[in-house]
């Protein structure tokens, strides 16, 4: 599993925003602080799962001293955000869903698939316990 720099950016009339120095011009951005970091991890993976589906070559994380050593990431406050080996990538599936039931956990969520991902593994986890 790689690692990449994210840089947390914060101007006090906006969300929170989260850029990737390695990843020039892909850029994220959440109401709080935990829904930055949790959209961060979504996008940065969902961003190089489209990179590898057209071919194109994803770049080797830098270290944080190399990327701070550029003076325009220097104001950013830097997190590591890991990115899933490519085995286990994700897989598109057609799931049929009381109509309910999809407002409602749309109404919870900014994040469908994360949602459902997320509840399949903890009652998973209950199972196993």
């Amino acid at each position: 599993m790689a690692s990449y720099i994210a840089l947390l950016h914060k101007d006090p009339e906006s969300n929170y925003g989260v850029s990737f120095p390695d990843f020039p011009g892909f850029v994220t951005a959440g109401r709080t602080l935990e829904e930055a970091w949790r959209l961060a991890e979504e996008a940065l993976a969902f961003h190089i799962d489209g990179m590898r589906s057209g071919g194109e070559s994803i770049p080797e994380p830098r270290a944080v001293d190399a990327v701070k050593a550029d003076t325009e990431n220097r104001d950013g406050l830097p997190f590591l955000v890991a990115v899933p080996d490519p085995a286990g990538r994700s897989v598109r599936i057609n799931v049929t869903l009381p109509e309910d039931l999809i407002r409602t956990i749309d109404r919870t969520t900014t994040n469908r698939s994360r949602f459902l991902a997320d509840a399949a593994r903890e009652r998973l986890a209950r199972n196993m316990a």
